[in-house]
């Protein structure tokens, strides 16, 4: 998804010896007709293996790579795979961050290096349609974030309700005094994303490598090595577990119900033919901050439909064994708020769906720890349906825990999450 701002884990199926970790599928098939001997021989010697390509795991590849590493990465499905929480079409780049000092510098130091990629390729991956956040009622909150990127350098404007609905008419303002306008904002197209930037990661001398991986296990005061669903073993000094909905199965212990995935659904209305009104430029990505289950949406990028979901979570999910098929309450619940705030697209058509999933902590932080038994395993997650946008400066900032390079934000680390769900 693309936005958001215990007891035992919920899933009912064990943990399997085969589980599979998402993943791109560049560097070939597993060699399985060698001696192990020979497989153990060849894959000795990285610095730094990270297990999952999607945005967090693509980023870290990359930062480590930046400085001199040697760098592994694995996954099984395909970076930005349809089950992975970096799948998907678009997600919200927004620095509008209730005053957080440290998320919203980190997606403003993230945009350009989004930007930066794009260059690189002449890609249109991200999508300068401007971020709108609109509220039911002015508050000092609002204004201390609005300082706070200010005082970034970060272009924000605010807008009183009849403002907005001068500017967009296609929005029903009713019951909102308040909004805040980001023009620089908009969407990154996520799939593409991460897909262009695994493939940077190999040109510049990364190997990437499609590979099933069993649970990790050591007796020792450090990981060993891992190994692969059949049988290889893979050697490096420090490894990186980025695997997003699938860290409860693999660290059932150590993480267990402190990341909970739960089923979010995302639907694509198709306005009117001819009408250009929910299409960009015309309308920004939005947000309506006033709304219990903070609605929010994007306008018609590249002919996909009008996007609309709720970031309320959803039931817990297993990302392995779940069909997913939106429901006709989640459709009708999301058509009654069309007809609340977009009244023109209420009863236009379907045009697609999707179900993915967020990883939730329970204090909406990312989780970045070292495991505590194993000093040289990292365990990153817990994007809580507002990760992805950070993914460049959280690369970075894995990449300097590592390597001890960087400083710990409290947040973080495993003592602040609590099992929940």
């Amino acid at each position: 998804m693309t936005h958001r701002e215990g007891g035992q884990t919920s899933f009912a199926a064990p943990v399997s010896r085969r589980l599979l970790l998402g993943g791109l599928a560049t560097a070939g098939a597993l060699a399985t007709a060698e001696p192990a001997a020979a497989r153990v021989q060849k894959t000795r010697g990285w610095d730094v293996i990270v297990v999952g390509a999607g945005v967090f795991g693509a980023w870290t590849a990359w930062n480590f790579q930046r400085q001199g590493q040697k760098v592994l990465l694995l996954d099984a499905w395909g970076a930005g795979h349809a089950r992975s929480s970096s799948g998907g079409e678009t997600r919200l780049i927004r620095t509008e961050y209730a005053a957080n000092a440290l998320y919203t510098r980190w997606a403003w130091e993230s945009l350009a290096e989004w930007h930066a990629l794009a260059r690189r390729h002449e890609n249109p991956i991200f999508r300068e349609v401007g971020a709108l956040y609109f509220y039911p009622k002015d508050t000092a909150k609002i204004d201390e974030s609005i300082a706070l990127q200010g005082s970034l350098g970060i272009p924000i404007e605010k807008l009183t309700g009849a403002e907005m609905a001068k500017r967009w008419p296609q929005i029903d303002f009713d019951g909102l005094t308040v909004g805040v306008m980001q023009p620089t904002m908009g969407a990154l197209m996520a799939r593409r994303s991460v897909q262009t930037l695994v493939q940077d990661f190999v040109k510049a001398g990364g190997t990437f490598r499609t590979l099933a991986v069993d649970v990790p296990r050591s007796e020792r005061a450090a990981l060993d090595a891992i190994i692969g669903t059949g049988g290889e073993t893979l050697h490096a000094r420090q490894y990186v577990f980025a695997c997003g909905p699938w860290l409860p199965k693999l660290f059932p212990e150590v993480v267990g119900g402190r990341i909970v995935p739960t089923r979010q659904e995302v639907f694509y209305f198709a306005p009117a033919a001819g009408d250009n009104r929910f299409a960009a430029p015309h309308m920004p990505a939005w947000v309506d901050a006033g709304d219990p289950d903070l609605h929010y949406g994007f306008p018609d990028i590249e002919a996909r439909g009008f996007k609309i979901a709720l970031d309320g979570h959803g039931p817990k999910y297993d990302p392995d064994s779940a069909d997913r098929r939106i429901t006709d309450k989640g459709l009708a619940d999301v058509r009654a708020y069309l007809a609340k705030r977009f009244p023109a697209l209420a009863k236009r058509p379907l045009a697609a769906s999707e179900v993915c999933q967020y990883e939730n902590s329970d204090n909406g932080h990312m989780l970045i720890d070292r495991h505590p038994q194993w000093a040289n395993c990292w365990i990153v997650g817990g994007g809580t349906g507002h990760g992805f946008k950070h993914g460049p400066a959280l690369g970075r900032y894995v990449a300097g825990m590592v390597l001890g390079m960087g400083k710990a934000e409290p947040d973080f680390t495993l003592a602040a999450h609590k099992v929940h769900g």
